[in-house]
């Protein structure tokens, strides 16, 4: 039991110390990552003092939102075809969406730059909010259906034997049971499209960029605590929506137990 432990205290700290190490820095005055001298939010300053630097988070929320929102939609459409649909198509369904959870974001990237070029699909927004859609759908199904899985059939027939017909049965019963994985596929997707850098570097175009591409830009020309800056404040954004996430599914979890 103390082994286990220590073995995931080792990973978290592995996992969390450079990130940890990059907020640290992003408040040196130094400028360097090798020495701490003095406390400072200049660079955080320089982040804000950006007009372009604004102009890109506000193109990565609104792709994020709406990427997520409309992926949510599908992927609950989907979810529940999967979840009505006979066995054997069933599982056939279930290993092409999971194909494309496991599938590298590399070939993922290179095969919508592929099929952006030969539909004449100008690089830029529609392209990223396309793609960021694409490989949000899977996540939604996988985090949607568990839900619908766990729903008894008998709730529906009671639905049914009570008069409700198809349209009641799945605004009034299906949807309501399934709302806390609707809520986590939204949010796993917004955190997604939110962070996604390797295909959104394949897709992008030039005049319109996301956070992650503009971060990797930025790093790749030299060491400035600005990224660093950036960095933190994109780590916090995400912080913030696991913890909005893990909130609502509290609230969530509190309500059906009343029930």
């Amino acid at each position: 039991m103390k082994v286990s432990r220590l073995y995931l205290a080792f990973v978290f700290f592995v996992l969390y110390m450079p990130i940890f190490y990059l907020i640290y820095y992003s408040f040196n005055s130094g400028g360097t990552m090798h020495h701490f001298e003095s406390f400072t939010l200049d660079w955080y300053k320089e982040v804000f003092a950006d007009t372009r630097l604004l102009i890109i988070v506000l193109h990565t929320i609104i792709i994020a939102l709406l990427s997520s929102s409309l992926a949510t939609i599908i992927g609950v459409l989907g979810a529940i075809a999967i979840y009505y649909a006979k066995h054997r198509w069933k599982q056939t369904l279930l290993t092409l969406n999971n194909v494309l959870i496991v599938s590298p974001d590399v070939i993922i990237g290179a095969s919508f730059l592929i099929l952006f070029t030969i539909a004449g699909i100008q690089l830029g927004f529609t392209s990223v909010l396309l793609s960021h859609i694409a490989f949000s759908i899977p996540i939604v199904v996988l985090m949607v259906l568990p839900k619908l899985q766990e729903m008894s059939p008998t709730l529906i027939d009671a639905a049914r034997d009570l008069g409700a017909n198809e349209w009641n049965v799945l605004t009034k019963v299906v949807l309501p049971y399934i709302t806390p994985g609707i809520f986590a596929g939204f949010f796993m997707a917004l955190t997604y499209s939110f962070d996604d850098f390797a295909v959104t570097f394949f897709v992008t175009g030039n005049g319109f960029s996301t956070l992650s591409v503009e971060i990797y830009s930025r790093a790749r020309q030299g060491i400035s605590l600005s990224v660093n800056a950036l960095s933190t404040l994109l780590f916090l954004f995400t912080l913030f929506l696991v913890v909005v996430y893990y909130i609502m599914t509290q609230r969530a979890s509190v309500k059906g137990g009343k029930k």
